[in-house]
């Protein structure tokens, strides 16, 4: 049986200390914020808070996919090592990122003909593709070669439900996705949306709702209508939220109340900055295994 590695993009957001002790490299995308770049590295170069402070304050961070060149770059030395790799990739509906992979992939499979890349199209972001990875290292500690977690993966990863919500309209009035009448009359009236991901990857909106309070249920109600078994639900739960986690904290303990049999207690986790350059602060996102994606 040959080795391999599991490796992930940054923007799965997690942990460091979770990719360090998962014994799990990750490859990072970048973003520009007042004329400088800097890596999506897990809160590293840039804290969390810092970052979304600068954002609460007016700067624009725009990101950047991580290129064919920088996956050729992160993948050969494991390659050389002898190591079979897959690879979890941000959706394809959001960035172009898995595609620059399977262009490294055919790149190096000329050169390492021996070894396999697997790459996975997460079709998910932020702790939603943090879960899948999760899943995958469970499969890989109990003994699950490299060719058996890549068609698990595959069969399971519209399994994996994104919902989230926002509490800020602002930063999306400023990154021009919603008019400014729009994020004036939503803040007026106390919308906040509810949106998902679909099966394709996609950020769609679902539902507006008015308060905080509502949205908070609405969101724990999609998990109950959705997650595997119900209310009876014994897989993980994940949430990141982009500098309000007194939020996640209130949607936590709701879904620990409604689901008893949860494997563990809900793992909150930060927004990255790449992540979060898109969605800002405020943002509160639930992550569950459940029925198949279909829309």
């Amino acid at each position: 049986m040959s080795k391999f590695v599991l490796t992930a993009s940054s923007t799965v957001d997690l942990p460091l200390e979770y990719f360090e002790k998962q014994k799990i490299p990750y490859v990072c995308f970048h973003y520009m914020m007042d004329g400088s770049e800097y890596p999506d590295d897990l809160g590293q170069t840039v804290s969390f808070e810092d970052f979304y402070r600068k954002i609460e304050a007016g700067a624009m961070p725009t990101t950047s996919q991580v290129s064919v060149g920088q996956f050729i770059d992160f993948c050969e030395p494991f390659l050389k090592e002898g190591l079979d790799i897959i690879h979890i990739a941000l959706s394809s509906g959001l960035s172009g990122s898995f595609d620059s992979a399977m262009t490294a992939k055919d790149q190096l499979a000329e050169k390492y003909p021996d070894r396999q890349i697997y790459i996975v199209d997460s079709l998910g972001a932020s702790s939603g593709s943090g879960l899948l990875l999760d899943m995958a290292a469970d499969l890989r500690d109990n003994g699950a070669n490299a060719a058996e977690i890549y068609t698990w993966l595959e069969n399971n990863k519209l399994k994996i439900h994104h919902w989230f919500f926002t509490t800020d309209l602002s930063h999306f009035k400023r990154g021009g996705r919603i008019s400014a009448t729009a994020a004036f009359m939503g803040t007026l009236l106390g919308i906040c949306p509810l949106m998902n991901m679909s099966y394709d990857g996609k950020l769609i909106p679902r539902h507006k709702i008015r308060s905080k309070k509502k949205v908070i249920e609405e969101t724990v109600n999609m998990m109950v209508l959705h997650a595997e078994n119900g209310t009876d639900y014994s897989g993980k739960c994940f949430i990141s939220q982009s500098v309000c986690l007194e939020d996640a904290r209130s949607v936590a303990s709701l879904v620990e109340a409604k689901f008893p049999k949860l494997n563990g207690p809900v793992m909150i986790n930060s927004i990255g900055t790449v992540i979060g350059s898109h969605t800002g602060p405020g943002t509160v996102a639930l992550f569950f295994v459940g029925d198949q994606r279909v829309d």
